[in-house]
């Protein structure tokens, strides 16, 4: 259930209700608006309960909510979510977010490169591979901590922010170092484990929606992450698997409203690893912004036909800045900017 607080509760009508939530046993995490702070209550709470709550001082509502997952719920916040990565503020803004660079960090000059062209045709956040998951152990597994200290030099000249997936928890140390953004994996979207250890750590994570999974799947991992306290997690459409196999895989679009018809978190795609086609990626990404994606996530090579992962979807750099302002154009037609 989550109980709405009246405009001018006090913090100690607030800690009464707080207090009284967890003498049944449950477990409350608290968002604070302009004006009211809503108590969300993790946890088998029996309807008999929420009248004496909503009797309580400072209560103005109590609201079951029916839904598996609590904290990612829309209800929770009543709107949508802005996630800081970096300087970069993702989600409840008109502004669509870029993240761009390569699938893989491959030596220091190749990332800062791509860094500096990225951003000057207008991406704001960098992403690059140090720790890659491939389906044959023979490939190319990344630079590991070597990889990070590029990404951290590329940030440092460029100003951009970090994004980088985690594969093991035993990484998170290091790579909260380097990083101003974790990302899990469609691989790892339910490793279980993994999602605990990033929703405790300090950074924002971007989770990367399973080949497999549903949309309900996809926000009750979410819900693992938030519910360890990491308030700071974006929600990834990448791609699943269908009958259809003329693509990578199929991007669904449909995930970008429903999901944030249901959650209050910022919804990123990824059209790079969606159809994995590089002469069709333009064309979903621009789908992307139309359907009201909070941030794209593109893949950009400078040498794609010699690239150790993934180069056959890598946007060219030249094709990557004439993206830009086709995006910018339907971005404006639908009351956004980029």
């Amino acid at each position: 259930m989550i109980i709405i607080t009246q405009p001018h509760a006090t913090e100690a009508q607030i800690e009464r209700i707080v207090a009284r939530v967890r003498e049944f046993g449950l477990d409350v995490q608290i968002s604070r608006g302009a004006s009211r702070v809503i108590i969300c209550v993790i946890g088998s709470a029996e309807l008999a309960k929420e009248k004496p709550l909503a009797a309580m001082p400072g209560v103005e509502a109590v609201i079951p909510v029916l839904k598996p997952y609590k904290l990612a719920a829309y209800e929770f916040r009543g709107g949508a979510s802005s996630i800081p990565i970096g300087n970069v503020k993702v989600g409840r803004t008109e502004h669509v977010a870029l993240i761009s660079g390569p699938c893989s960090v491959e030596s220091q000059e190749q990332i800062l490169s791509i860094a500096q062209t990225v951003k000057k045709a207008g991406a704001t956040i960098l992403r690059g591979g140090a720790f890659k998951p491939r389906t044959s152990p023979y490939s190319f597994q990344g630079l590991g901590e070597d990889g990070l200290r590029f990404l951290a030099h590329a940030r440092e000249e460029t100003g951009m922010p970090v994004i980088t997936e985690i594969m093991d928890p035993r990484d998170l140390p290091t790579i909260e170092k380097y990083a101003d953004c974790l990302q899990i994996g469609a691989r790892n979207m339910q490793n279980f484990s993994l999602l605990k250890e990033v929703g405790r750590s300090r950074l924002p994570v971007l989770l990367k929606r399973g080949f497999s999974a549903t949309l309900n799947d996809l926000i009750m991992s979410a819900e693992y992450i938030l519910k360890e306290g990491n308030m700071n997690v974006l929600l990834c459409e990448r791609g699943i698997r269908t009958f259809e196999n003329a693509a990578r895989y199929t991007l669904d679009l449909n995930a970008v409203p429903i999901l944030k018809s249901r959650t209050h978190l910022p919804v990123v795609v990824d059209p790079t690893h969606g159809i994995g086609l590089r002469e069709f990626v333009p064309q979903m990404a621009l789908a992307a912004v139309a359907a009201g994606a909070d941030a794209l996530m593109i893949e950009v090579h400078d040498t794609p036909e010699i690239a150790k992962s993934d180069g056959e979807q890598a946007l060219t750099p030249d094709i990557f800045e004439e993206l830009i302002p086709r995006l910018r154009a339907v971005a404006q037609a639908v009351g956004r900017s980029l």
